[in-house]
């Protein structure tokens, strides 16, 4: 059942964006608003469409060149006069291969360093095991300090980039690379540790975040034309988590599925499960990348393969709830 607090801010047209696309054109729009905002990357401009702010604005674009841990220290120092520095390249290069830059110069003194990264997860598709990151929120979310978001359509990624550039503080923001469904409209508003509750019933709560959340959707309303009418929550931020609303759910339904397109340890699923063992013990199925590496292939026959596409997530949950 769909929640009636939410009808005013769903989308009812069918269209589909890549998040790295709306945050190319939101960075670039804010750019005119804001002369503070830098942006730098690492050779990657025409991937990660930072390319449409270097375009507008030369002048406070760096292109870093192949080298992910100079941009991190580099963006560390433009902090330290004043400015917004966007530091984007893929997930894979803005975690795993610099994460003692971001941990030691941005997130240790606390400065105020968004970092963009695109490519994330087995939906990279075709380019493999390498460069999908698959453990990039499981690295964030362990440095003090960063807040960890995940957008699941353009919408949802554009009010981010918005937030995220007038709020003081490190920002890891996780993006795609596939073009995806559009769920929210221009009224839906981010808050900062908040979750969405799309639909609602009582027989097990839903929790996905970013690329999984029109999959996991699509999944939550086959099973309601089914008879088993679920609580599902959109949550983009990973770190901090919505509690109360996973409480909430939880303590009525007593059964939790989460579902990601990143390895199951130290994600989504951890931080779910991190909260209802220390205030609500019940019952959690983690679903998604089951601590493998990746491999290639198309994005949505990797999802399947890997037993996390919208019939597995259906076949699970009818599963539990018997």
């Amino acid at each position: 059942m769909l929640n009636k607090d939410v009808q005013a801010i769903l989308s009812d047209e069918n269209k589909k964006a890549a998040t790295r696309t709306a945050y190319g054109e939101k960075i670039a729009e804010l750019g005119e608003l804001n002369k503070d905002i830098v942006v730098l990357d690492c050779d990657l401009s025409k991937s990660t469409m930072t390319s449409v702010f270097a375009k507008k604005f030369p002048d406070r674009f760096f292109d870093m060149g192949i080298a992910e841990a100079n941009m991190m220290s580099v963006a560390a120092g433009l902090a330290t006069t004043g400015k917004i520095p966007f530091a984007s390249t893929f997930a894979v290069f803005a975690t795993k291969r610099v994460a003692d830059q971001i941990s030691s110069s941005i997130a240790y003194p606390g400065l105020n360093v968004k970092i963009c990264a695109t490519h994330a997860g087995l939906s990279v598709g075709e380019d493999g095991a390498t460069h999908q990151a698959i453990e990039d929120v499981a690295i964030m979310r362990a440095i003090p300090g960063i807040t960890v978001l995940s957008p699941c359509d353009g919408t949802e990624t554009g009010k981010i980039i918005e937030y995220a550039a007038s709020h003081y503080g490190p920002y890891y923001i996780r993006l795609t690379r596939s073009n995806i469904p559009v769920i929210f409209n221009d009224n839906y508003k981010f808050e900062l540790g908040r979750g969405t509750k799309i639909l609602e019933g009582p027989k097990a709560t839903l929790v996905s975040t970013g690329f999984m959340t029109h999959i996991a959707l699509q999944a939550a309303r086959e099973l309601s034309d089914e008879g088993i009418e679920l609580d599902f929550i959109n949550m983009p931020s990973i770190k901090p988590l919505d509690e109360e609303l996973v409480l909430e759910s939880a303590g009525k339904t007593r059964l939790v599925v989460t579902v990601e397109d990143h390895n199951i340890i130290g994600g989504l699923g951890s931080a779910v499960c991190e909260l209802l063992s220390e205030k609500m013990p019940v019952k959690v199925i983690r679903m998604g990348v089951m601590d493998k590496f990746g491999a290639s292939g198309e994005p949505m026959e990797l999802i399947k393969a890997y037993g996390f596409d919208k019939e597995s997530i259906k076949d699970k949950i009818k599963s539990l709830v018997k």
